[in-house]
């Protein structure tokens, strides 16, 4: 039976805890859950919203985040936005969306609010209850929808936003199959029971977060401990306090809570973590080693992306686990292609392509995109790689130009964009500078107007206005010329490396 999200809920144990917060709140329990998701639906029906309508939501991390999308995704379209954004960017989504509702927190301020009045969508209001996740939504006006009723299989659950390298980001849309096929797939890998609980460090309108902590862990019956999202300083206590089974992260996470081990030794002894897990960009092998050794405990690195609803490869729990490597095959076929559309054999590199339930079918109004996504039926991930001799996959780079920022993927043409758009600049090339931390960070080569100045703070600051901050540069290098190639197109690949800045 192909499955939706109140169809994964069905099979917690009534009494069983199913989301808890990091405070005193009582847990929300399975029984509660669907009767949260049920109760959902049906308020949402009221207000003329129904299966395939678009609900954004904005929300800070914690428990309403995690059951808003379980509930609204229980009867419509989820659309988690990043909450913070800024109001030039709220405008872009929530138009690119078409929303039929935008969901905030009672009480919160937040430019999606004006934005959404705006636009005339209306602002539902998230009220929490007494218990960690449940609430009620207040506001809207009462209509009809077209598709009442809990969600189908076939019906779109979630639409992200992919950043590529065009200035437009494409929408993903992602079916309830789609994701409760991916939500099998991560419960089949981590071995998950209904006695896990997981320490939810992730952001929730990223598809890490939303996907391997929350949707795997309730589709096993286990329970999502829901963080206001990562801090460091914060990590062991809720470690310490909470006693989850594991947590996943990426990798700039794990290298924090590294550092601050040695300090919390006493709490690592006594805690009963059954392994970690790693996925969104890179980890360097002798950080896995590190975190092995020092948790005691196996860490488990996995390769995903919105278009396959997260996890596509990973490293096994029982068993050998490569450092450096993505791991093997864990849920859709995968395979290595030549620029022609041809499978190429075991070792030889060539673009990392997947098929499988868990893949979106095409992005939404983009028949350019989805010309070169798709071959023979096959998903082209963007990404380099070659299976080694025990079919475990190795990524050898991005053929893409997107910057990954510790996993967060900034488009660059979207910072060039803004950065020209300063009265003194006259061009701007925002390219990726290798970090030791991150992987990636945002640097960008900037040409003044003639007689014009500027500096750096001055150019950061004016970025800082239009975009979150993760996508703000770093680095700005003023230059009289930016390198060209032979074609006369501006050298993005390689810069940082012809400007000094690799180190």
């Amino acid at each position: 039976m192909t499955e939706t999200i109140s169809r994964l809920l069905a099979g917690g144990v009534a009494e069983a805890a199913a989301i808890r917060g990091t405070n005193d709140r009582p847990r929300l329990t399975y029984g509660a859950l669907r009767d949260l998701c049920a109760r959902t639906v049906r308020r949402l029906n009221v207000l003329g919203i129904g299966r395939g309508d678009r609900v954004a939501i904005v929300l800070p991390n914690g428990p309403e985040m995690a059951t808003a999308f379980l509930a609204i995704g229980s009867g419509a379209t989820t659309a988690p936005l990043n909450p913070a954004y800024r109001a030039e960017e709220f405008t872009f989504y929530l138009t690119d969306l078409r929303a039929k509702a935008l969901v905030v927190l009672h009480g919160m301020a937040t430019d999606a609010r004006e934005v959404a009045a705006r636009l005339s969508i209306p602002v539902l209001d998230l009220v929490p209850g007494e218990a960690a996740g449940d609430f009620t939504l207040e506001g809207g006006s009462p209509g009809n929808p077209e598709k009442p009723g809990m969600a189908w299989p076939e019906d779109e659950a979630l639409v992200l936003h992919t950043s590529g390298t065009t200035a437009r980001p494409k929408i993903v849309p992602l079916t309830q199959a789609n994701i409760c096929a991916s939500a099998r797939n991560i419960g089949r890998t981590l071995e998950l029971a209904p006695d896990d609980a997981c320490l939810n460090i992730m952001p929730l309108f990223h598809i890490h977060g939303l996907m391997a902590a929350v949707l795997a862990s309730v589709a096993a019956g286990g329970a999502v401990v829901c963080t206001p999202g990562f801090d460091a300083l914060r990590f062991f206590r809720w470690l310490d306090e909470e006693r989850p089974s594991w947590f996943t992260a990426v990798p700039t996470m794990h290298q924090a809570i590294l550092g601050r081990a040695e300090r919390n030794a006493d709490i690592i002894a006594r805690a009963r973590l059954r392994f970690l897990r790693s996925s969104s960009a890179s980890l360097p092998g002798p950080v896995m080693r590190q975190l092995e050794e020092v948790f005691s405990a196996p860490l488990v690195e996995s390769y995903g992306m919105t278009e396959a609803s997260h996890q596509m490869c990973s490293n096994p729990l029982a068993g050998p686990r490569k450092p450096g490597s993505v791991g093997r095959p864990a849920g859709p076929e995968v395979a290595i292609m030549d620029d022609d559309g041809t499978i190429l054999p075991q070792g030889e590199v060539g673009e990392v392509v997947i098929r499988g339930p868990n893949v979106t079918a095409g992005y939404e109004a983009n028949p350019d995109a989805n010309a070169k996504a798709f071959t023979h039926g096959w998903f082209r991930t963007g990404d380099q790689g070659a299976f080694d001799e025990d079919g475990f996959l190795t990524l050898t780079g991005r053929l893409k130009e997107l910057i990954n920022r510790g996993g967060e993927k900034v488009s660059p043409l979207e910072v060039d964009g803004v950065l020209s758009g300063h009265p003194a600049v006259a061009q701007a090339l925002t390219f990726a500078i290798p970090h030791p931390k991150l992987g990636e960070e945002v640097g960008a080569a900037v040409v003044l107007r003639e007689g014009m100045e500027c500096s750096e703070r001055e150019l950061r600051a004016f970025a800082a206005e239009h975009l979150a901050d993760f996508k703000v540069p770093r680095k700005v290098v003023f230059l009289a010329e930016i390198p060209k190639g032979a074609t006369g197109k501006l050298m993005r690949i390689g810069l940082a490396e012809k400007l000094g800045l690799t180190a």
